[in-house]
């Protein structure tokens, strides 16, 4: 049975328009990538996770501001931490930046997370894991979700444990990604998992993990009976795959289209973070979005090792001399309108 991935569907009184979810992704998912994944077809948008000790304390190094684009909603911004009065007064932060959904995050598998009791760990200690559900579900308005891995371990089963108390204790949704914290991500997602996890919850559930392709995101929702996808690794540099998920189309961009989807992203990102930072932390999509076949290796290594972001918009184009025009079009059908600038320092850790 074919799903219709267009159809909206609901987070509490959050209506998501459609069933696809771009992954809140560490070092990537900037205000410039989920305005794209907006663009694009996903239905629900998701900030990297933000550290409730951060925001508490205000001793991690400051990445720059969180934006909330008028363009962005529904928008959830994900939290993490261990200790429920700070995840709670984190939630309120959250809220008053204008996000729709507050996220906790249970899957984190990075050490650095891990080792100070929050992200995966939380799945082995359900008490603090309800407890911080609850103090976040009692301190804010918006819904509350929960990303969750399977365990810690190989082959756990905890988050078939955990899910309905954290239902219990407030989740008005939860998102499975059934690989272990261990297994990072190696081997495949286990999604006879998500549709045990569905079973016995009253909430929606959204299946993460290998999600790459309309056919694999129709497998998964037929076997498991989840509420929608989420994409993650599959969108980076490549926001048409979302589109052919969808079912709106499987053509394959031009080169021209690769490279004005690129300086648009280039331009947001230098106005979302500025020169100096946007610089070191593009270099990564130069590979994502030039990959595939689509321009020779060389020209991937060459934009690498170019100095200012200007230089490297400049080779796009003469590259690809078409994608003017339609970076220009882009550029004018990008919607304007106020933002909610929060003093906000983004973690600095690896997302899960």
């Amino acid at each position: 049975m074919q799903v219709d991935l267009r159809t909206p569907w609901w987070v509490g009184p959050v209506r998501i328009p459609t069933r696809l979810v771009l992954a809140p992704m560490a070092g990537v998912s900037v205000q410039a990538f989920r305005r794209q994944g907006r663009r694009f077809g996903a239905g629900l948008v998701c900030s990297e996770m933000v550290s409730c000790a951060g925001i508490e304390h205000r001793n991690e190094r400051t990445l720059g501001y969180l934006r909330v684009g008028a363009d962005e909603h529904p928008l959830a911004i994900q939290i993490f931490g261990s200790e429920p009065r700070t995840m709670a007064e984190a939630a309120r932060m959250v809220e008053a930046a204008g996000a729709d959904i507050v996220d906790i995050n249970f899957g984190c598998p990075v050490k650095k997370v891990t080792k100070t009791g929050a992200g995966a760990t939380l799945l082995e200690d359900p008490a603090r894991a309800t407890a911080i559900v609850s103090a976040v579900a009692g301190a804010v308005d918006i819904p509350v979700s929960v990303k969750m891995r399977r365990g810690l371990e190989n082959g756990s089963r905890a988050c078939l444990d955990v899910g309905p108390r954290l239902v219990e204790a407030g989740a008005a949704t939860l998102t499975l990604h059934p690989r272990s914290a261990r297994q990072m991500y190696t081997g495949e997602a286990d999604h006879a998992l998500t549709a045990e996890l569905v079973e016995r919850v009253g909430v929606p559930v959204v299946a993460s993990g290998d999600v790459t392709s309309r056919a694999r995101a129709q497998a998964v929702l037929a076997t498991t009976g989840a509420a929608a996808v989420m994409v993650g690794r599959g969108a980076q540099g490549n926001p048409w795959a979302l589109r052919e998920i969808l079912g709106e189309g499987d053509a394959a961009p031009s080169r021209e289209e690769v490279a004005a989807e690129l300086v648009l992203f280039v331009r947001e990102t230098v106005r979302e973070l500025g020169e100096r930072r946007a610089s070191g932390f593009l270099k990564k999509f130069y590979g994502w979005y030039l990959g595939r076949g689509r321009f020779p290796r060389p020209f991937k290594q060459e934009l690498v090792q170019v100095a200012t972001t200007e230089e490297v918009e400049r080779r796009l184009l003469a590259a690809a001399p078409g994608a003017a025009d339609l970076v220009e079009r882009l550029e004018a059908e990008q919607p304007t309108g106020d933002e909610i600038l929060l003093d906000m320092p983004i973690s600095i850790y690896g997302g899960g």
